[in-house]
């Protein structure tokens, strides 16, 4: 038997939630992805004339790779909630708190892909420096923080979201 909160609920809610979870395991990846891919760039032209620092370079590798993780946390918690079966968890969700389901998965998403992008290219210029300078790896490392902090921004508000359902 179908409970009134869910024969009331449109059809495209559960379009809404499913695509907050896509949109932000997609752009969080994009944003990694692209991260990794620009400073590894960076970090394979390093290493040919300074083999000895590649593990030290790898930071931005791996703060890239942070960055999905934020994408990941939302959407299972987003996907956790999205369920067709009248007697679960979905009997007390109204449809309109689906559209805050998108609006987290885009609040992670969206930070995550800019952040990624941001890592990626300061990652490369940075770890191209640092091979000429080792000095600026410092700096390296904190431009890298401030950008990953973006991403974490976007995970704080996203989960801030969440559980005004």
């Amino acid at each position: 038997m179908v409970t009134a909160a869910l024969s009331e609920e449109p059809t495209y809610a559960y379009f809404l939630g499913c695509t907050g979870a896509a949109v932000a395991i997609i752009f969080t990846t994009l944003g990694a992805s692209y991260g990794t891919a620009v400073s590894g760039v960076g970090i394979a032209k390093m290493a040919v004339n300074r083999p000895d620092m590649i593990m030290k370079a790898i930071i931005p590798v791996v703060m890239a790779g942070i960055i999905a993780i934020y994408g990941l946390v939302v959407s299972v918690l987003i996907a956790r909630l999205i369920v067709d079966e009248p007697d679960r968890l979905a009997t007390n969700i109204r449809w309109k708190t689906r559209y805050v389901h998108l609006g987290a998965g885009l609040s992670v998403g969206l930070p995550g892909l800019t952040a990624g992008v941001a890592i990626g290219i300061a990652g490369d210029a940075g770890v191209r420096g640092t091979a000429e300078q080792p000095r600026l790896f410092v700096g390296m490392v904190l431009i890298l923080i401030f950008a990953e902090v973006l991403a974490l921004y976007g995970l704080i508000v996203a989960i801030y979201l969440y559980t005004k359902l």
